[in-house]
């Protein structure tokens, strides 16, 4: 287990108040251009946050840092390079990777 402090964020989303699908859709919006290495941190009150965030890093290959300590939920995460790629629509698919012409 990694006991390692979650690094300071470079990138808060504030998701109090929404459903995890909602959620991810935030998420997925406001990291679509960050870079490499960002810390994130995500404020989620959803109580299946604490499932659903580390399956969606797992899903997609980011780095699922954990739950911050305090008294508001939040959870850090780190964008990985190699990430795949989801559907703007419906971050828990993957993207297509055929071309329709």
């Amino acid at each position: 287990m990694n006991t390692d402090p979650i690094p300071p964020a470079d990138l808060t989303i504030d998701g109090t108040g929404l459903l995890c699908v909602t959620l991810l859709l935030r998420l997925r919006k406001q990291i679509e251009d960050a870079p490499a290495g960002t810390v994130v941190h995500v404020i989620a009150t959803d109580p299946a946050a604490p499932l659903d965030l580390p399956a969606w890093c797992h899903m997609v290959g980011h780095d699922y840092l954990g739950p911050l300590p305090g008294s508001q939920p939040v959870y850090g995460i780190r964008l990985a390079a190699d990430a795949r790629a989801t559907r703007a629509d419906a971050p828990w698919h993957p993207a297509s990777t055929s071309s329709r012409g």
